[in-house]
């Protein structure tokens, strides 16, 4: 089964359309874990590292049940060096144990045998003396920049094609700035983000799963509803990765517009509204710290039938 075929399953046997970011700052962490992590640990980077991984399973136990992905963001774990990337390593296998979908958010982006390396790293296999081809982070889809053209998408089409994965290419991001560049405006009337979302439609025509939709998808931001809108006609048979939901501003009628007719067609993200909902005064006036998970869990429904409502009502 393809990437979009198991996206498509996942969605519809949640009946949820939306990922849940794993971005973790150590200010989002409950001090009781963290503190524990310092008990037991070597030194600082070890401690941060042990404090992500048990707020990550803590937060994927409560959800697992009602989200069909998450999307850990590779920065967040990047920042504590060698002992953070371990700490992305055994999130992406509990995820997978959960029966989650995983969405790598690294919006890698280079040439060649660069971009073959980290197409291996993420969704194929790298070679090793004495073992073969062994997956590496083995997530289920990764993050993409396309702006060095089709060279730079190649391989990891290929790795695709090869072990069922996906990518979502960046076409109209959500941050304020985006329109320096991808607003800007080609010879042939196209803005460069809508170049950008051809491109996306030529590159996964030949990728589509059962469910109609293509194993290539993209990212355009809730935070521009009208060009995401426009993005769902252009793009017909594409998956769009809706970040912007809920912390950025993004309200449920804005990511509906993401949707196809089917109701499907669509993922919304959301990382600091489902990491920090225990910290929201609502919240804790009226429950202790160790019930973060049960905060995650309660906005996690919420935001599900939000979003639901919304498609209902477009």
């Amino acid at each position: 089964m393809n990437f979009s075929d198991k996206l498509a399953k996942a969605i519809r046997e949640k009946n949820n359309p939306t990922v849940m970011g794993l971005d973790p700052k150590l200010e989002y962490i409950p001090g009781h874990i963290r503190e524990q992590a310092v008990k037991v640990s070597r030194n600082p980077f070890q401690a941060a590292a042990e404090s992500i991984a048990a707020f990550n399973f803590a937060l994927m136990d409560a959800v697992a049940d009602i989200v069909p992905a998450v999307k850990p963001q590779l920065a967040y774990y990047e920042l504590y060096g060698t002992e953070g990337l371990r700490a992305f390593d055994l999130t992406c296998r509990y995820a997978r144990e959960k029966g989650l979908l995983v969405i790598a958010d690294g919006k890698r982006n280079d040439i060649g045998s660069t971009a073959e390396a980290y197409s291996g790293a993420f969704l194929g296999r790298t070679v090793l003396d004495g073992a073969g081809e062994v997956p590496v982070f083995d997530a289920d889809a990764l993050t993409v920049n396309g702006y060095l053209g089709e060279d730079g998408i190649k391989p990891f089409l290929k790795d695709c094609d090869k072990h069922g994965k996906g990518i979502f290419v960046l076409v109209k991001t959500s941050n304020p700035s985006s329109g320096q560049l991808q607003d800007l405006m080609l010879s042939d009337g196209r803005a460069i983000y809508e170049m950008m979302g051809d491109l996306v439609n030529d590159w996964g025509a030949s990728h589509n799963g059962i469910c109609g939709y293509s194993s290539v998808g993209a990212v355009v931001g809730a935070t521009y509803p009208r060009q995401l809108e426009e993005m769902r006609r252009r793009m017909p048979h594409t998956w769009i990765l809706v970040p912007g939901y809920g912390a950025q501003g993004g309200k449920a009628d804005d990511v509906a517009k993401a949707f196809g007719a089917d109701g499907l067609g669509a993922i919304v993200n959301a990382s600091r509204s489902l990491m920090c909902a225990w910290q929201q005064d609502a919240w804790k006036t009226s429950h202790r710290e160790t019930e973060f998970a049960e905060a995650t869990r309660a906005e996690a429904i919420r935001m599900r039938n939000d979003i639901n409502e919304a498609i209902r009502r477009k």
